[in-house]
């Protein structure tokens, strides 16, 4: 049976969140092991995490024909989701960015994310209205 690229992505997504879940079940601190190991260098994760952003976006975008625009209202669903989440660590999220705020380190932490949102962002507009 032959997979499509968007069932390919899916079952990536389930396989991992099957993975993740099981093992916080079984061995939370296995999974904190993990954790700590996985992200000790975050400049790599970035590079990781953007070059796979590129291949799944080009997957969804170019290969299987999703619009932008369905891609940003997906967006939408899963920003809830973490919405639910993250509901109970504001507090530490929120002190966290107003100490980044008054250091005056915010932009200079996030503005290559913010970047790729407002691109995102405005092409999702262009498509919509124009």
């Amino acid at each position: 049976m032959a997979f499509t690229p968007v069932e390919i992505i899916a079952l990536v997504v389930i396989l991992f969140s099957a993975i993740k879940i099981l093992v916080l079940l079984i061995n939370p601190k296995a999974w904190m092991d993990f954790v700590k190991k996985f992200y000790k260098n975050p400049g790599l994760i970035k590079v990781v995490g953007f070059i796979l952003a590129i291949v799944i976006f080009y997957y969804l975008y170019y290969i299987s024909g999703i619009t932008i625009v369905q891609i940003l209202a997906v967006t939408a669903l899963i920003a809830v989701f973490v919405l639910i989440g993250i509901a109970g660590e504001t507090d530490n999220l929120i002190r966290k960015y107003q100490d980044m705020i008054k250091k005056g380190k915010l932009w200079k932490r996030y503005w290559f994310y913010t970047l790729l949102w407002v691109i995102l962002l405005g092409w999702g507009i262009k498509e919509i209205f124009f």
